[in-house]
């Protein structure tokens, strides 16, 4: 089985990352899409995150009866600092039955330099790409044109961030239709991102 990888803290998850998830199920060839929640990106390591528990319980509502997305807390249990490579490294270690590609936006391409053994994860695993705003995919995939295992995703970019919800919730604005009603229950009822 080929299974995408997409990390990230998901604190809040929303309608980007299903959207995403999504794409890459019909665009990519792969069967699964795993939301691998992340402990802490090691380039935001100044940013306060909430509890593991609380962004797991979302994410699970997020996906609830979505085929083929599934929720990874793997690396939640993974010694920090938690770098991508070295969790896909366990991952293929963990399950050498299955394939693992790693999915990130063009953002995050256009910063691979600055990752951890980024040409091994190239070499075992393969990039999926997805465009986010302020970032021209198709100046990001001539720096990878050498690469076969990158596959660039077409489709709408959407300008919708974790960041920009967290700040609608602090103040009072509904959130739901970026979130899904039952991330956004959970939000309200665990009082998250008020303070």
């Amino acid at each position: 089985m080929t299974i995408a990888c997409l990390f990230g803290t998901f604190d809040p998850p929303h309608n980007g990352h299903l959207n995403i998830a999504r794409r890459v199920l019909e665009q990519s060839g792969v069967d699964q899409v795993w939301l691998v929640i992340t402990p802490m990106n090691p380039f935001k390591q100044d940013q306060a995150i909430s509890a593991n528990d609380h962004r797991v319980a979302m994410v699970r509502a997020a996906v609830e009866d979505t085929a083929g997305i599934e929720v990874s807390t793997e690396e939640l249990a993974l010694p920090p600092p938690n770098y991508t490579a070295d969790t896909l490294a366990h991952f293929r270690t963990r399950w050498p039955e299955h394939r693992f590609r790693l999915v990130m936006g063009s953002d995050n391409l256009a910063q691979l330099d600055r990752w951890k053994d980024a040409e091994g994860i190239l070499e075992h695993h393969g990039i999926i790409v997805y465009p986010r705003p302020g970032y021209d995919l198709h100046r990001n995939r001539s720096l990878l044109a050498d690469h076969v295992g990158v596959t660039f995703l077409e489709g709408p970019v959407m300008d919708l961030s974790s960041t920009r919800i967290r700040q609608r919730v602090r103040e009072g604005k509904p959130v739901d239709h970026w979130v899904g009603s039952q991330v956004g229950a959970y939000i309200a009822a665990n009082g998250l991102y008020k303070d």
